[in-house]
């Protein structure tokens, strides 16, 4: 049953998209920011060493203050502060997308493309809310991927500068759908982010994704789903074709 809802928001990391490890392209992309900064030292090492403690610091701040900061002000006030101002800026971007590559390649779940493209034939309005930094990635992948047409909105906390679970960043995909929060679900990984911010903001219904072998969290009465589901695929099960009245796409 779908609880008269009409519009759905999902997560991207760990819902939507997963990580694919792979130790080469991983290691190419801190190539990539060693190269910017100018550094001559081995990247790897400088990034272990260097990039990777300052931005476990940027990240207690985000998780904080629930900000997400601009990719010049990312890199010149946590992630290379002490390298010269002007280059860190004009090369900002680009190590931003190279630093998400050193987590692994991207990829779309098992099923995801085809159940985001059969909940819009169904008349679902969707959108994506989701917390990354850089404000490349997203875009290009969509376009890639030929996703783009499906969502009405895109909100990145590296674009809105809020992350979850401030309620703020789920206000401004309703908004931009016209949504009615009552009818709206979000489907998300992280119970304590995905799950809380959707409750407080408001939204009729949340579903978790538990893909096997991922950590499970907590369940405490605050960051409760309404459903648990191991595939996104089981969306369709919860999603049937909604009815003339509700269609969004019709």
């Amino acid at each position: 049953m779908n609880q008269n809802i009409n519009t759905i928001f999902v997560d991207l990391g760990d819902t939507l998209r997963v990580i694919r490890p792979d130790e080469a392209y991983m290691n190419e992309a801190k190539t990539v920011i060693a190269r910017c900064l100018g550094v001559t030292s081995d990247p790897v090492a400088f990034y272990q060493s260097v990039i990777e403690p300052r931005y476990d610091q940027y990240r207690r701040w985000a998780l904080t203050y629930y900000c997400e900061a601009p990719e010049k002000v990312l890199w010149t006030r946590w992630l290379a502060y002490d390298f010269p101002r002007d280059r860190v800026e004009a090369a900002a971007a680009e190590m931003t997308a190279a630093y998400r590559r050193t987590k692994g390649e991207r990829v779309v779940t098992e099923g995801g493309a085809e159940t985001i493209r059969e909940l819009y034939r169904r008349g679902y309005t969707l959108a994506i809310v989701s917390d990354l930094v850089g404000t490349r990635e997203v875009d290009e992948w969509l376009d890639r991927d030929g996703l783009r047409p499906y969502f009405k909105s895109v909100q990145q906390s590296s674009v809105c500068l809020i992350r979850k679970p401030h309620p703020a960043i789920y206000y401004y995909a309703l908004a931009q759908c016209g949504a009615d929060p009552a009818r709206t679900c979000y489907v998300g990984d992280n119970l304590n982010r995905d799950i809380v911010g959707a409750k407080a903001a408001g939204l009729g219904m949340t579903v978790a994704v538990r893909y096997p072998g991922k950590k499970i969290q907590t369940v405490t009465e605050e960051n409760r789903p309404d459903h648990f589901i191991s595939r996104f695929s089981q969306l369709l099960e919860l999603f049937p074709p909604l009815g003339k009245e509700d269609n969004q796409n019709g």
